[in-house]
């Protein structure tokens, strides 16, 4: 282990070995990287455990400059474990440049289904078991962490003190296909919202997809940037500064070259940092595999769905006069074409697409008799998880409480994250 120290904070890096495949404990180990982090004021404290889970899949979680964001009021009280899930960030990285020691795109693929949130709460279990001396401990959920913690509550509840989630009740039986189905209106509200804000957008946005519909465009690094890729920047529009983000990077889309007007640099560089999946390829590779279950395959469902909106459609809507919608979280084949990051991947996402074997995420009997106390924060018009989904959930867990506010987008715990851990705290301790 190794200490070191940042104002008013202790972090120590923590390195643990678990199983690939928990069913098989003697079989291949991989690693896992967690952050200690506790106040300086009570590093030798006895303080109760907070694991935080970050939403994804395929980040590592946040790596945070001193007490920013929730940080800050978790560790009044507690000692915090930022977890890289299996995969991500320091924990045995899986991406282009380490997947192909495996072997071919079946036994990549055959790896990567170990990589869902039932392995990572196995892991978080042992890692439970090895770090607190078999307390139990308080899990912290964003996004596909809340994902994570609901499997938590469905096969290890004895692990858990209290569970949080922040933006990550998924629904307990939809498919992907209902997700994404569920997705594009709220998503079409969202870009709708963003051009009543900037209606200048409107122009801009077509003339961007017109121009890269003309002129094939290759960004620093390798990305081509289609049309389709264009409208998937919509990604941000989920964010509390996502809109006002968009904008920005918009307006700069052209500048007067020798050869007339051309998409300038500063915008290819933003455009590509926004879209490229190399930092987090999982991402791409497990984002319908994480609502698989039921014995039926994902088959690129975000793309079949998309065709039942044709409003989205890039070239019938500049074959027209509307306005083009931009995309929101949603992972196409086409990605894994465009992102020179994915392109090695191809075939195993194909592989994983087709996969019907995936075991069930949720046991709502389980749910229903819940004894662990709960609390979640849900957004009202949140792009990423439906809201209608996530009621439902709370209301099938037992004694779940809810905090349902329209003042924060889905990164609310990112943005003002120490008034919404103090809420969820508060609803948990039964003080609201």
């Amino acid at each position: 282990m190794t200490s070191y120290r940042q104002p008013g904070l202790v972090l120590t890096d923590r390195h643990f070995t678990v199983p690939l495949d928990h069913a098989d404990p003697a079989g291949e180990q991989i690693r896992l990287y967690g952050r200690e982090v506790v106040s300086s004021a009570r590093a030798g404290a006895e303080l109760p455990w907070l694991l935080y889970l970050e939403g994804g899949p395929g980040f590592g979680a946040r790596r945070f400059p001193g007490k920013q964001a929730w940080l800050g009021r978790a560790v009044q009280e507690f000692r915090v474990l930022l977890l890289d899930q299996r995969g991500t960030g320091l924990s045995t990285p899986a991406n282009r440049q380490t997947l192909p020691l495996r072997g071919g795109p079946e036994e990549q693929a055959d790896y990567l289904a170990h990589f869902r949130a039932d392995s990572i709460v196995r892991d978080c279990e042992a890692v439970r078991r090895q770090l607190t001396g078999g307390a139990r401990w308080t899990v912290l959920g964003q996004s596909f962490g809340g994902f994570c913690a609901t499997h938590y509550l469905s096969t290890a509840p004895e692990g858990l003190r209290t569970v949080l989630i922040t933006g990550g009740l998924p629904s307990l039986d939809a498919r992907a296909d209902d997700v994404y189905r569920a997705a594009c209106p709220r998503i079409q509200r969202k870009v709708e919202a963003h051009y009543a804000r900037y209606p200048q957008d409107v122009e801009r946005a077509r003339r961007i997809a017109a121009h890269l519909a003309e002129h094939r465009t290759v960004l620093p690094g390798g990305y081509v940037l289609t049309p389709e890729a264009f409208q998937s920047l919509g990604i941000q529009l989920g964010t509390g500064d996502g809109s006002h983000q968009l904008h920005y990077l918009l307006e700069n889309a052209f500048i007067a070259g020798a050869g007339g007007d051309e998409l300038s640099d500063a915008f290819q560089e933003g455009v590509h940092a926004a879209l490229s999946y190399a930092a987090h390829p999982l991402y791409a590779v497990l984002h319908e595999a994480i609502y698989a279950q039921g014995g039926a395959p994902t088959a690129w469902a975000a793309e079949r769905v998309r065709a039942e909106f044709p409003q989205f459609d890039a070239a019938k809507t500049l074959a027209g006069d509307g306005p083009l919608l931009f995309t929101g979280e949603s992972v196409h084949p086409w990605h894994f074409e465009t992102d020179p990051a994915l392109r090695p991947l191809r075939e195993a996402a194909e592989l994983l697409a087709q996969r019907t074997d995936w075991p069930p995420l949720y046991d709502a009997e389980v749910l229903a008799a819940n004894e662990v106390p709960v609390a979640a924060a849900v957004y009202h018009d949140d792009m990423y998880v439906d809201t209608a989904h996530s009621l439902a959930t709370a209301r099938a867990i037992r004694g779940l409480r809810t905090w349902v506010t329209d003042e924060y987008e889905h990164d609310g715990v990112r943005a003002s994250g120490s008034r919404v851990l103090d809420r969820l705290l508060a609803l948990v301790r039964d003080e609201v």
